[in-house]
Order: C-alpha cells, then sequence, then structure tokens
C-alpha cells in the first residue's frame, strides 16, 4: 500500500508539472526545455530588467560571454516576436544563451504591446532601446560601433523599419548609420492591406498605411541585411523577405537571403535553441553574417 501510495504523489506531481508547464507561454517553455540541454555555457546574465524607458516602466536583459574580454565585444539587440501583442524578453533566454556563447553582448528587449500601444508605439519603444544601448553598452563590455539588431517576426518587423525608416531614431538624435547589419527572422514587410485581427488592431488606426510598410523605405545606403524565412511559413509567407531582398538589391544595397526548406513560421526561432538545432543552421548563418560584417 505504501508504494501505491508513493506512486499516487508522484503521479499528482507529475501531473501538476505538466498542467503548469503547457500553461506557460510557447517561448518561456523552449526556454525550460533549452535549459536542461548541455551546450552554451560561456554565458551569463550581466543585468536584468535594466530600465531604458522610465516613462513605461521598460526594462532590458543584457547577457554576455562569461569569458572576459580584453577588447570591447560586438552588440547584437534581439528583438522578439508575437504579433505586437504578447511576448517578454524573460521568455527569450535561450537566444541570449546562445549569442553570448558566441562572443556577442546580446540585448534582450521588452516593449510595448496591444492594446496599450499601437502603431507607431512599439517602434519608438524599440528606437528608445537602440539608442539606449548605444549610449550604455561601453561600461558592459559591449563596442558601440559594431551594434548589430536582430528579431524574429514582429520584432523582425520592429528592426527592419528602425534601420530603414531614418525618423524612429532620428527623432533621439540616433541614425540607422548606427547599426552595422539586421538579421531578420521571417517578418512581414509588405503586408498592407491589413487582412488579419492582429494587423488591423496593430496597424488599422494609423492615417497613413504606405508609412508602415518596410518595403516603401528601401534605400541603398540601408544597413546590409540577411532575410531570412522559411518555406513552411504560412502565417508570414515568405515572399515578405523575398521581395524586401529584390527590393534593397535594385535600389544597390546588401541584402541576402536565406530559406530553410522545411521551416514554419515558430522553426526559425525554435532552431536557435539547443534542443532544436538539428531542424536548421539558423544560428549559425546568423553568426556568419555577423561575422562578415565587422
Amino acid at each position: 500500500m505504501k508504494w501505491l501510495l508513493t506512486f499516487g504523489i508522484v503521479a499528482i506531481a507529475v501531473a501538476g508539472f505538466a498542467y503548469w508547464f503547457f500553461q506557460q507561454p510557447g517561448p518561456r517553455q523552449l526556454d525550460m526545455v533549452n535549459n536542461i540541454i548541455p551546450g552554451d555555457s560561456n554565458a551569463k546574465l550581466l543585468l536584468s530588467n535594466q530600465v531604458y524607458d522610465e516613462e513605461y516602466g521598460l526594462g532590458l536583459n543584457i547577457w554576455t560571454p562569461k569569458q572576459v574580454s580584453e577588447k570591447p565585444l560586438p552588440v547584437v539587440i534581439f528583438i522578439y516576436g508575437g504579433g505586437w501583442r504578447t511576448g517578454s524578453k524573460d521568455d527569450y533566454a535561450f537566444a541570449g544563451r546562445a549569442l553570448a556563447s558566441r562572443g556577442y553582448v546580446t540585448v534582450l528587449a521588452d516593449y510595448r504591446l496591444y492594446p496599450k500601444t499601437k502603431f507607431p508605439g512599439f517602434l519608438e519603444d524599440s528606437a528608445k532601446a537602440v539608442a539606449w544601448v548605444h549610449d550604455n553598452i561601453e561600461t558592459m563590455g559591449g563596442d558601440p560601433d559594431r551594434i548589430f539588431l536582430s528579431g524574429q517576426s514582429a520584432g523582425a518587423y520592429n528592426v527592419m523599419m528602425l534601420a530603414l525608416d531614418r525618423q524612429w531614431l532620428g527623432r533621439l538624435g540616433k541614425t540607422p548609420d548606427l547599426i552595422r547589419g539586421v538579421a531578420a527572422l521571417a517578418g512581414p514587410y509588405d503586408f498592407y492591406p491589413f487582412d488579419t485581427d492582429m494587423t488591423k488592431n496593430s496597424f488599422g488606426s494609423y492615417h497613413d498605411p504606405k508609412m508602415t510598410q518596410p518595403v516603401n523605405f528601401v534605400r541603398a545606403d540601408a544597413p546590409p541585411l540577411w532575410l531570412s524565412t522559411g518555406l513552411a511559413d504560412t502565417q508570414v509567407k515568405p515572399r515578405n523577405s523575398q521581395t524586401l531582398r529584390d527590393r534593397i538589391l535594385e535600389a544597390g544595397g546588401d541584402a541576402e537571403y536565406t530559406e530553410y526548406s522545411e521551416l514554419g513560421h515558430l522553426d526559425i526561432m525554435m532552431a536557435v535553441a539547443k534542443p532544436f538545432r538539428y531542424k536548421g543552421p539558423v544560428l549559425d548563418d546568423m553568426i556568419a553574417f555577423f561575422e562578415s560584417h565587422q
């Protein structure tokens, strides 16, 4: 009877944990699974919830390599996705660890989400995060002259708009010229007219929809772009990355395009985490892009 009681307690505990686990956001589940897999050991959380915007209480996390460097390290500012309505920097620690382990000071920044804000609020927030990093990252071992932007899905949209439309950083006395390159995963860049509740909510009330589309800000002197997509992505169609690549090249700019034949919309981000890197060389390709533009 005693073993039966023990078995019952263990079963209840396991069921309780499973219930709790599957109630967590997808990226947080991914991060928890990521943490039990060996690897990415050369990474530490240097700062947690460093406030960069006092007005809205927005913060960022900074990951760095454990191994001390005598020289300033290149910087990656990563903006997460979630349809401009969900997400948290704390859920994407796996991305911070992955990039920090490869020698990059990595910044994960929060931004306001719908319904607290609509376009252009999330761009204003992301621009403030970039400006804060440019002003402060040298004191944390980062090189302000080697700042890269990266993001997935809605986050890829945010960083792409900062790189292409000069006004967002310009309002803060900065310029997109401070960006060494942009590594964008499965981003929407050409999605007008708005045909989903997600885009209608975040963009539908803006007075000039054309001003919301990255493809309308193509210019030859934009920072180098690495545009990646999964051909199995049905949420953000690959044509978004293909079209932006073509427009940038036609304008005389610098853009690379990488497609992964079997990856869907979420797979491309999952492939950055240790348990799912077998899905595709997304992380290695990102690093190769960064290295080629230092």
